[in-house]
């Protein structure tokens, strides 16, 4: 209220207390005063609010309680999915009596070529099993006798852990340097191939060894588990084996259980079983410092190796059970995500051909239109400065120009961040250039100048990694490069797919969904109105305009069709009155008369959103139409801005998981015809709704007409699916 700290702390230090200074406010004078004396009567509460309350009635300190429940009583189970719930790690392994972590066992310890176990995304709602400390007998394997005893051992095991230890965590560049097996909690077996460095004793040869489980590794009747397996999968494969057999994968459960937290290993197993794990830092060290597993001393290496396959069996056997007694989750994980894995294999191995000398013109194209634009943002801000600094920015926007402040960063000072410049840029030239100036270095950076470089020297083309238990709605995640945010909407964006290409004697075709969150939406709620325009095969934007605004469908115009188009997709996203007055520059009384009427004409649209947020909050998830569960911790918790954030989720969720759902249910359909009718042509991508072959000539007449049969066909919905198909030169040209 205009008065600063040090005005206020010459008022306390002549008046002693607030009190003090209300007293003397008359004798207070200039502005200053009667500044102060505007907000006498807010000033009591003012101080309450920022005061700490110390006398409320507080129950015992936690520290003081001591758990005196019986071991496996209710109660004891109660307080344990608690602790388990709210993340307190420690407590849970008291509660456990101490739980176990550490190597153990008699493995005289091989070094491994470790990979971090790191995949995945936290908050918890599935209670973990009680799992006591087990004892641990870890072999190092490094004479033919040793490795002919495990050999038959899991060739005739039920079910065999197994895991890579590497040189790398780019799977198709990485050289397997030892394989960790397991096939009962407690006994796992390390076998080095390839470790290094002065007294390490002499290992098995890898290519013999390799040969003699190529048998074992190959045949679908072993039955094996293992921490994302997609990797081992893609690291034996460079040895040109193909890996089958693949029963479960810890990793894709706990993901299909609890999509919203981290899967990876050591998370897992704190998480579900109290055992704390060998960390790869522990082991390796850490930044500039770290080693190659294949350098770790012997002992140190085999132990965490091991580990590694035998907290995987004890993660099945924890996680599995919870999955298998829910069909929903059952056929998520059996017919959705593990088959999923598998084509992922295919698809990041078939890579895709990038055209490097066109991107390098672009390159050189953009590099100019910066400087260009660096150029004119000097002559408008009276002077040169880093464009990338917004502290300069900030001075030449809020103090050289005197550009409105739209809002402030939490220290106080005027905020020049995406938000800001958008909002600037619709009246301002400067924050227009700047937006347009990071939009093209980010493409020249991430894309253009970058995906040359990534080109792997044996194949000649790009691979990029797809992440399948990252996103919480159940879509594939793109990374290294990431092929998933291209960006569509500049000319620049769309001419780098351009350079996304086939080779001589091949064509790309992509085909796509169309409107599927709106068809799911159809589906899922049930509305009449919506199923009879999608059955009808009528523009649903049209058709939605002709109900708001009383009018026939061919009288609807382009701007009544574009506020339907608005309104049908941003309450996909649970969009409020204000959100659409904004998007479409209208006031909020007459955004939320068009959502009224909306509601009014899509009744079961309506009663759909109402029954979700409810559903919602009393099971703390929602489910697509396949069963995949979406966890919403926040629905019941956090703070109005994040309850509402989860509530708009609860909405979306079901549609954008069912969409995840179709598309991945479309790759294994299309993948197992290629592989089928022994097709030449290959998958090469999958971006959001779309899937992108590289097809042959002499295949391309039947894949042009198969390939959306099979999108299509992979689900009934009550309204038809449909998937648009483009086909060129180039990923451009096709999409």
């Amino acid at each position: 209220h205009k008065c600063g700290p040090k005005t206020a702390l010459k008022w306390l230090d002549q008046y002693q207390t607030l009190e003090g200074v209300i007293a003397h406010a008359g004798e207070i004078k200039g502005a200053v005063g009667d500044n102060l004396r505007q907000v006498l009567d807010f000033l009591p509460l003012a101080k309450r609010l920022v005061t700490v309350k110390t006398d409320c009635v507080l129950a015992p300190h936690v520290e003081t309680i001591e758990s005196t429940l019986p071991a496996r009583s209710e109660a004891h189970e109660l307080l344990r999915d608690l602790f388990v719930k709210h993340g307190f790690k420690t407590w849970v392994r008291e509660l456990d009596g101490g739980g176990s972590g550490g190597s153990g066992g008699n493995g005289a310890g091989a070094a491994s070529a470790g990979t971090p176990r790191t995949y995945g995304n936290d908050t918890s709602t599935v209670a973990a099993p009680q799992i006591s400390a087990v004892p641990r007998e870890y072999e190092t394997v490094l004479t033919w006798a040793q490795f002919d005893a495990w050999l038959h051992t899991i060739s005739t095991a039920e079910l065999t852990a197994f895991d890579t230890e590497t040189t790398s965590l780019d799977a198709m560049q990485a050289q397997l340097v030892g394989i960790s097996l397991s096939v009962e909690v407690g006994r796992a077996a390390y076998i080095p191939l390839a470790h290094r460095g002065p007294g390490v004793p002499e290992q098995l040869p890898r290519a013999e060894v390799l040969e003699r489980l190529r048998p074992w590794f190959e045949d679908a009747g072993r039955k094996k588990v293992g921490q994302h397996m997609k990797y081992d999968a893609q690291v034996l494969a460079n040895y040109g084996i193909a890996l089958n057999g693949i029963e479960h994968d810890t990793m894709l459960q706990s993901y299909v259980l609890e999509s919203h937290r981290t899967h990876d290993m050591d998370s897992l197993a704190m998480r579900h079983l109290g055992v704390k794990t060998i960390k790869y830092e522990e082991v390796c060290g850490k930044g500039v410092a770290q080693i190659g597993f294949d350098e770790v001393a012997l002992e140190e290496a085999s132990a965490y190796a091991a580990e590694d396959a035998d907290i995987t069996l004890r993660l099945h056997q924890a996680l599995y059970p919870q999955i298998s007694q829910e069909a929903g989750l059952e056929y998520v994980y059996r017919s959705i995500e593990l088959p999923t894995a598998r084509v992922l294999r295919t698809v990041e191995r078939n890579g895709v051909l990038i055209d490097g000398a066109l991107l390098g013109k672009q390159s050189h194209e953009i590099g100019g239109k910066l400087i260009e634009l660096e150029s004119e943002a000097y002559k408008l801000a009276e002077g040169p400065f880093n464009l990338n600094s917004p502290k300069q920015i900030g001075e030449i926007f809020f103090e050289r120009l005197q550009l409105p402040v739209v809002k402030k960063t939490p220290s106080g000072a005027p905020s020049t961040d995406e938000e800001v410049l958008q909002k600037l840029a619709e009246d301002y030239p400067l924050p227009k250039i700047l937006l347009e100036y990071r939009g093209l270095s980010k493409l020249k950076s991430t894309y253009t100048d970058k995906l040359p470089k990534m080109v792997n020297p044996q194949t000649g083309r790009v691979h990029t990694h797809y992440a399948q238990a990252v996103a919480v709605t159940g879509r594939l995640a793109s990374n290294d490069p990431n092929l998933q945010n291209i960006p569509v909407r500049t000319a620049e964006g769309r001419r780098i797919r351009e350079a996304f290409v086939a080779p001589p004697g091949s064509r790309i075709v992509s085909a796509d969904y169309s409107q599927i969150e709106l068809r799911i939406m159809a589906h899922i709620s049930g509305d009449e109105s919506l199923l009879r325009a999608f059955a009808q095969g009528e523009d649903i934007h049209r058709a939605t305009a002709a109900e708001i605004f009383g009018v026939t469908v061919l009288e609807v115009g382009a701007d009544q069709r574009r506020v339907a188009k608005t309104i049908n997709f941003g309450l996909i996203y649970g969009m409020s009155a204000f959100g659409l007055a904004a998007g479409l520059g209208i006031t909020r009384d007459a955004a939320k008369l068009y959502i009224d009427r909306y509601f009014a004409r899509y009744p079961g649209v309506a009663l759909y959103m109402e029954e979700t947020r409810n559903s919602a909050k009393q099971r703390g998830y929602v489910e697509t139409v396949f069963g995949r569960r979406l966890w919403l911790p926040e629905i019941n918790g956090g703070n109005g801005p994040r309850r509402q954030g989860a509530e708009r989720a609860a909405i979306n969720a079901p549609m954008q998981g069912t969409a995840a759902d179709l598309i991945k249910l479309s790759m294994i359909a299309v993948q197992d015809w290629l592989e089928s009718t022994h097709k030449q042509s290959k998958m090469i991508m999958q971006v959001h709704d779309e899937l992108v072959l590289e097809v042959p000539d002499a295949e391309f007449d039947e894949v042009r007409v198969r390939l959306p049969e099979l999108m299509c066909g992979v689900a009934k919905l009550k309204v038809p699916l449909v998937a648009e198909v483009g086909t060129g030169a180039n990923w451009e040209v096709a999409h």
